[in-house]
């Protein structure tokens, strides 16, 4: 274990290259991983973390850049976690944090992450809840996580993120029908960016009036940005941490650990068994040599 002490002691002082050596531990789920998320979970806590979603071509990623520069020229510390699709050879990330922010590349004071979901469904990589625990021990003040972008599967990202940010733009087709299933409930702050070009009077309208039929407690600001260019970008800071005081509360905190321990236990019940077991299992059942039930009950005894 001395190993782990001595990573977790790097981590929490700030080494970014023990930082990352972590991250992979992570996410490639390295038997030192777990021991360390344990040793490094009462630095944890100070973090914001913001979920970033929305449907594909809002400019999430641009959003995130923009976010990045005026946390930093606030003096705060940024870690982001861009969550990407898998490519269907390596399983990797398509998308990757070579090609993402490239002007903070040098800054000791951002910390990106690319990670593929690997299938995994929600918009979120699996170990994501994890790597935002990670950047937070590392003292990172601001954690983002941008999702993939796939449409009402991104509701997880509320059941991780201490603030919701749901990021829309002008000109893509009715995007607020399309998402107002599931995603309409789960923002914290509504963004409309590239609110430069025509239809954002529009977009800005249909969703206040979507929200008019919501039942909410706390009706959320509905924020115009153009993150290409920096506007708003101070604006939605200042947004994002009245939304974490307005939500933050121990039943809320309860709800959201109830909700991640039981996909950490999900994924720790499916980390026991191979896919080929899967594959072997399914075809007993397929060919009715075996039951499912008796199979399920032998893997949970």
């Amino acid at each position: 274990m001395t190993g782990v002490h001595e990573m977790a002691r790097r981590v929490s002082s700030g080494d970014v290259r023990a930082l990352a050596r972590a991250a992979t531990w992570i996410e490639n789920r390295h038997s030192p991983a777990e021991a360390l998320l344990q040793e490094l979970f009462p630095r944890t806590g100070h973090a914001l973390v913001l979920g970033i979603t929305g449907p594909p071509g809002a400019g999430k990623s641009t959003l995130c850049d923009a976010l990045t520069t005026g946390a930093r020229a606030a003096s705060l510390t940024v870690g982001v976690i861009a969550v990407d699709p898998s490519s269907p050879f390596s399983g990797g990330a398509i998308l990757g944090d070579r090609i993402r922010m490239t002007r903070h590349h040098s800054d000791p004071g951002v910390f990106v992450r690319s990670m593929a979901t690997r299938g995994w469904l929600g918009g979120l990589a699996r170990a994501t809840a994890e790597m935002t625990m990670l950047l937070d021990a590392a003292g990172r003040d601001l954690v983002m996580v941008e999702t993939v972008g796939v449409g009402q599967d991104e509701v997880e990202i509320a059941r991780l993120a201490d603030v919701t940010a749901v990021v829309l733009a002008p000109g893509q087709g009715d995007d607020v029908q399309a998402i107002k299933a599931g995603m309409m409930e789960i923002a914290d702050v509504f963004v409309i960016n590239k609110s430069d070009l025509p239809g954002a009077d529009k977009l800005e309208h249909e969703i206040k009036s979507s929200l008019a039929l919501v039942n909410q407690a706390q009706v959320p600001p509905v924020l115009r940005v153009v993150a290409s260019e920096g506007r708003g970008v101070n604006e939605l800071l200042t947004a994002v941490r009245d939304a974490r005081a307005r939500t933050s509360d121990p039943e809320r905190a309860a709800r959201m650990w109830g909700s991640r321990l039981r996909e950490m236990l999900r994924e720790r019940l499916l980390d026991r068994f191979t896919d080929e077991q899967f594959a072997a299992a399914g075809r007993e059942v397929a060919a009715h040599r075996r039951d499912p039930f008796s199979i399920l009950r032998e893997w949970t005894q």
